[in-house]
């Protein structure tokens, strides 16, 4: 039987997990969901400080999470974001798009017939029989990669040099956008995801207020919009046959997408197709540094390295939330929820949750079964996966080819966010092969 108390987290509790800086420790976060799990696995949160935000019910065990992610009929994407803001940045989201609360319309804010009608426009674009007419030219991007952090010797941030530029490359590719214009995509992503870390957003403001990181990624969101708008005037024009050229001229109920969703859709994929990939490929790049038996091990024995690459995706869990809002009175994990609640499903608590992976904090490359919550579940579940991981197989060929030995150079830094993160900062020190 449900109950209808609320457990209610402790007020530093409730601050660490909305809290950036929280994501950038790591594991002292790990250990906050760790007791949270044991204790109160469904958590009331409510503002404490000037922080302000809705109350939102905090979920941290990989059941209630894969359920809730696989009920896309209770637990909705609309009308509440789907991603946690606090309610000035709610507030700002409205008064923008004249009252809705999701900055951008795309594919993750979509419910129901919606958003399979969306999805299907591009969905064998990035299935795995489509992928393969892709792999020779990804290939030669990861060779362009590796050629740049030999370039500068034998130390490099991994993350600068390889795990950010060359997934953006490719989903630039697949998109369309042409290389010149890379830079550009590179500055609006890290200004959308990274608004919360002053390294990343470029904004070149330490400790920018809450007001200034919404407005920074409006900003961001406004200059995606206009370049993507001529990119769509061009390929209506004259179209090819990238995945520009399928959003350009899709019909949905026979009728051309409005500029709004269609802009979205250009923003998801360019965006979410480049950060994500990035942390996880920099996390396994990291498991690796630190433990040089096990890249001897991959180097001469390639069966597994599909197993480091879906540990590393499970280890970072670069989509570190989404938010959901109850459709009707149900419960989750024995907790009565209300309709309209917002809730957060966590995929950091859950991906480290020790009732599915043992030892969640080691990275265990043979890892089995490893079915894992970083790429969601159920309708939603990320379009991209089968690229994201074609990508890093790719790469990780690449540099076990042509690197002999890798190691730690200095300290990895993590990013400060909320919503997608990972390694910002990978210092390493290697020998050619």
């Amino acid at each position: 039987m449900a109950t209808r108390e609320k457990p209610t987290l402790d007020p530093a509790v409730a601050r660490a997990v909305i809290d950036p800086a929280s994501y950038a420790a790591w594991d002292p976060l790990l250990d906050i969901f760790d007791r949270l799990r044991e204790e109160m696995p469904v958590a009331w949160a409510e503002s404490q400080d000037d922080h302000v935000h809705p109350p939102f019910w905090l979920v941290t065990r990989y059941d209630d999470v894969m359920r809730m992610s696989k009920d896309n009929a209770t637990f909705l994407n609309n009308p509440h974001t789907v991603v946690f803001s606090l309610t000035e940045g709610i507030e700002f989201a409205k008064k923008m798009t004249g009252g809705s609360e999701h900055l951008v319309a795309s594919l993750v804010t979509f419910d129901g017939a919606t958003h399979m009608k969306y999805r299907k426009l591009t969905q064998e674009w990035f299935m795995p029989k489509n992928l393969r007419t892709v792999e020779e030219e990804i290939r030669g991007i990861a060779h362009a990669a590796v050629d740049r952090l030999l370039e500068g010797g034998n130390e490099a941030d991994f993350v600068k040099a390889v795990s950010a530029p060359y997934p953006l490359h490719v989903v630039m590719q697949i998109m369309g956008v042409p290389e010149e214009d890379e830079p550009r995509m590179l500055m609006l992503t890290q200004q959308l995801f990274g608004g919360q870390d002053d390294d990343l957003n470029q904004s070149g403001i330490k400790d920018l207020p809450p007001e200034a990181i919404t407005q920074l990624v409006a900003g961001a969101v406004a200059d995606f919009e206009a370049y993507f708008a001529k990119l769509t005037a061009e390929r209506r024009a004259n179209p090819t046959a990238d995945v520009a050229s399928t959003i350009a001229n899709a019909v949905i109920d026979g009728e051309p997408l409005n500029d709004r969703d269609m802009m979205g859709y250009y923003i998801i994929l360019a965006a979410a197709g480049h950060d994500t990939t990035s942390a996880s490929t920099a996390g396994a790049m990291l498991a690796l540094a630190r433990d040089p038996e096990q890249w001897a091990r991959v180097k001469s024995d390639r069966s597994l390295l599909p197993g480091i690459v879906e540990e590393a995706i499970r280890w970072t869990t670069p989509v570190q939330h989404f938010m959901r809002t109850a459709a009707e009175d149900t419960e989750v994990g024995g907790q009565a929820i209300a309709k309209g609640d917002w809730l957060m499903m966590n995929y950091v608590a859950a991906n480290h949750d020790p009732a599915h992976f043992e030892n969640p904090r080691k990275f265990d490359a043979a890892r089995s079964p490893n079915r894992h919550l970083a790429f969601g579940a159920g309708a939603h579940q990320c379009l991209g996966l089968h690229l994201a991981r074609l990508e890093m197989r790719i790469l990780f060929e690449t540099l076990l080819d042509r690197i002999e030995s890798v190691e730690l150079a200095g300290e990895p830094a993590r990013s400060k966010s909320t919503f997608v993160g990972g390694l910002k900062a990978l210092p390493l020190r290697f020998t050619a092969a």
